[in-house]
């Protein structure tokens, strides 16, 4: 057996660990607020469920997601993205015929056979919201103050929002076939193998294409904006107008797509440029389409995902583990009651640590130090004989002898039974 970890799979500990522990907390505290519950729903799914949803002609199902075949030869993927598995938890749950509304969350790893690179992991980690059952281009204004909420939360301050419109299956064919005759007018060896192929098959992907050579080609290309009928024209405008009243200032980018039929409308991300060539740390949009395409009702839809890799390293220093008290005993018996004060304490909401070295008492201190904890708690012989702590302040070095029964009261105020301040 190996015993070194996976390419592209990462062990976190803290304070990584703790920033995405941080980062769930904010995105619950936050989208508690505007009414989401949080759905979990499996990292395993049927193949089938993510080559619908997703597309057999994208580059995530043809060459980066994890499958195989189960024992009875069924074939399984491991989710390379949230919304499909949350669509078909919508459908399977009945959810459409009990509320008008859904709002749904999710957290958790995604996984996708790629290289890895700064920001991007074979296993990455993803926060995903999905509202489902409104066409109200109000959701979709409300969705994007929620995700600018959040990120605000979690200290990201130096980000912008990119938005367009993707127009609907009404007037994005008309769209599609200018951009096409466009393309067509060049070389086809101008464009990148990707796009080439693209071209036939998905030709809205070529104005997301970040290859320098594509960039410039598509630079005069056909806005999708020039081709919205005027219900989709009026529905962009007003999420424009909803966010513009809110104090935020989109910026209008014409080569913001989605490559899938049953995205429309309002599409939007989230970009920076302190992270190198992989600029986008959220995006979404409305998929009006997607869950009849999955087999499901005719129910519409907006969402977005954030990259936590991605959001990691935007972020500065998330607020450290609070370790209030470090506990340290010199012989058995003051072992016994500094256990029993340890566990009081933790029990009463303080949080704190217990050395059980049995080594010399400079040692000990020297350990107490590197803990963190603000507060040194010594027993010793003579403590215990009289059910007393030492509590010693690791900032300043000022030290209060008190009674074991007093100890929680000092720790949790800064001041003994007497009121005298123990920063004095």
């Amino acid at each position: 057996m190996s015993s070194t970890r996976i390419k592209g799979f990462a062990d976190m500990f803290p304070p990584q660990s703790d920033m995405y522990t941080y980062m769930e907390s904010v995105a619950r505290e936050i989208f508690g607020r505007f009414g989401f519950v949080e759905l979990r729903t499996p990292i395993l799914e049927f193949t089938e469920l993510f080559q619908r949803s997703i597309g057999q002609e994208t580059d995530v199902v043809q060459k980066e997601m994890y499958t195989f075949a189960d024992r009875k030869g069924r074939s399984l993927s491991l989710r390379p993205e949230a919304t499909a598995g949350v669509m078909r938890a919508y459908m399977e749950s009945g959810l459409s015929n009990r509320e008008a509304v859904s709002r749904l969350f999710t957290f958790g790893p995604m996984f996708r056979y790629e290289r890895p690179q700064k920001g991007r992991m074979r296993q990455f980690h993803q926060i995903n919201c999905e509202c489902l059952g409104s066409h109200s281009p109000f959701v979709d204004a409300e969705m994007l103050c929620m995700l600018w909420a959040f990120l605000h939360g979690v200290g990201l301050k130096d980000v912008e929002l990119h938005v367009n419109s993707l127009g609907c299956p009404n007037c994005r064919p008309r769209f599609t076939q200018a951009l096409q005759e466009y393309l067509h007018a060049f070389p086809k060896e101008a464009l990148c193998e990707d796009c080439a192929r693209r071209l036939a098959s998905n030709p809205l992907r070529v104005l997301d294409c970040k290859q320098e050579g594509c960039r410039q080609i598509t630079e005069k290309a056909p806005r999708l904006l020039d081709y919205n009928c005027p219900s989709c024209r009026t529905h962009f405008d007003k999420v424009l107008h909803l966010l513009e009243g809110h104090g935020m200032h989109p910026v209008l980018n014409h080569k913001l797509v989605r490559g899938l039929d049953y995205y429309c409308r309002t599409t939007f991300e989230v970009v920076s440029g302190n992270i190198g060539a992989q600029t986008a740390v959220a995006g979404g949009g409305r998929y009006d389409g997607l869950l009849r395409s999955l087999g499901g009702p005719d129910v519409p839809g907006i969402g977005f995902a954030c990259g936590m890799e991605r959001l990691s390293l935007l972020m500065g220093e998330t607020p450290a583990r609070h370790k209030l008290f470090c506990l340290l005993a010199m012989d058995e018996e003051s072992r016994q009651q500094g256990w029993h004060l340890t566990q009081n304490l933790r029990l009463a909401g303080l949080a704190g640590e217990m050395l059980y070295a049995e080594s010399g008492f400079k040692s000990l201190m020297r350990q107490a130090g590197k803990s963190g904890a603000r507060y040194c708690l010594i027993i010793g012989p003579d403590e215990s004989k009289q059910g007393k702590v030492v509590i010693k302040n690791m900032a300043n070095g000022s030290q209060e002898c008190l009674s074991q029964d007093r100890a929680l009261h000092y720790l949790s105020t800064g001041q003994d039974t007497t009121g005298k301040d123990s920063n004095e």
